[in-house]
């Protein structure tokens, strides 16, 4: 079996050893290498050799090879190792042509998506090839130009044959990215489960709705909020910014990025963790829902026996039954506001004005914390 130089590399995800991939700007870079010395030598190689900002060498096969009169395409197939990414096994082709103007210029060809909205490391009417793999394409002509001829200029054009419905699959189209996918990589190397690579697309997102002149920003962990959120304010999906488990983050990102107000909304299965100062509220983290609850409950005024039945239910709409039934709703929500608003505000350190909504399927509304109550009495968001 051919080796690529990755093998070897794999990230340890509860306590399971998950392979290492290489990004699409690897792959871009790796085949405009190979069609710059087809163009100028006039034969194919098998494989390339691609020095990644990580500092991982790769040796990646060439699977499509054509030349024509001043051009030469190639391309390079992706490989994702296990992280889930749905360019996993896509081609990835660079055609390199000879033009008169000095320098190396880089475009993208089909499948290949062009920017339409502000905020991205890209400027709009420009192909979505992010900095960091347009340098990797740059280095890799160079060194092809350094085995041939010299000549006054290329034209490097990126494509994706299967780009287009790929994209559909992506953040792309939310992003105002048409017409296919980015090419993307800052370290060349895919890593699984990358965390990094989750914060980063939210970090785009936020500093997207700040170029586009949003004066707040709305955060939701997921399709629960979103719906809350449309469905209360009538706001469009495009936005709203889906955070997933990364509160924390997120309101850091929303600081970074310039915003001053907030408005976070979402469903109380995950929201209640919130008031344990819990930021990251993904299970693994950190669960405490009823024993948060159960402490909401006591300061609410329950008996012992009301909070030992909170501590027994597995999810949080038991848990409001019981408080319901006990006439103790509204008490244990406000106790729940306020440990909320609490520790949100320890996480912001005066840089944002944060407004939470909490809610449930079963009830609705179950909380608004800080100037959320306001926003919501005034129908704005």
């Amino acid at each position: 079996m051919f080796e690529t130089g990755i093998e070897s590399y794999y990230a340890l995800v509860d306590g399971k050893k998950l392979r290492y991939g290489y990004t699409t700007g690897t792959c871009a870079a790796a085949a405009a290498k190979a069609a710059t010395l087809l163009l100028l030598t006039g034969r194919a190689p098998e494989t390339v050799n691609i020095m990644t900002p990580k500092g991982i060498g790769l040796t990646l096969p060439v699977e499509e090879s054509s030349r024509r009169e001043g051009a030469a395409r190639c391309a390079v197939r992706k490989f994702s190792g296990d992280d889930p990414d749905v360019t996993d096994g896509a081609l990835i082709a660079a055609e390199v042509s000879l033009c008169p103007e000095p320098g190396i210029r880089i475009d993208g060809g089909a499948g290949v998506g062009r920017v339409t909205k502000p905020g991205l490391k890209v400027p709009v009417g420009a192909a979505a090839i992010n900095p960091g793999p347009r340098a990797m394409i740059e280095a890799a002509v160079k060194e092809a130009l350094e085995e041939t001829e010299a000549v006054p200029g290329l034209l490097v054009i990126v494509s994706v044959p299967e780009g287009a419905a790929l994209a559909q699959k992506t953040f792309n189209p939310r992003l105002g990215i048409l017409g296919g996918i980015s090419i993307l990589g800052t370290s060349g190397i895919v890593e699984p489960m990358s965390e990094e690579a989750l914060l980063e697309s939210i970090r785009l997102e936020i500093r997207q709705r700040k170029a586009l002149g949003d004066r707040r920003l709305i955060l939701a962990p997921g399709n629960y909020g979103t719906d809350f959120l449309k469905t209360a304010f009538g706001l469009s999906e495009e936005r709203i910014v889906k955070c997933s488990n990364y509160i924390g983050k997120a309101l850091d990102l929303a600081a970074e990025a310039g915003f001053k107000e907030v408005l976070l909304a979402g469903h109380i299965g995950k929201l209640v963790k919130l008031s344990g100062g819990i930021m990251n509220t993904h299970s693994r983290e950190g669960d405490g829902r009823g024993e948060l609850m159960a402490a909401c409950a006591l300061r609410a005024g329950a008996d012992g026996d009301t909070a030992r039945a909170i501590l027994a239910c597995v999810t949080t709409d038991e848990m409001l039954r019981i408080l319901r039934e006990k006439g103790l709703l509204e008490d244990a929500m406000e106790a729940l506001g306020e440990r909320i608003d609490l520790y949100v505000s320890a996480r912001v350190k005066g840089a944002l004005t944060v407004g939470v909504l909490v809610f449930s399927d079963g009830v609705g509304p179950l909380c608004a914390t800080g100037p959320a109550k306001e926003w919501v009495s005034r129908g704005e968001a």
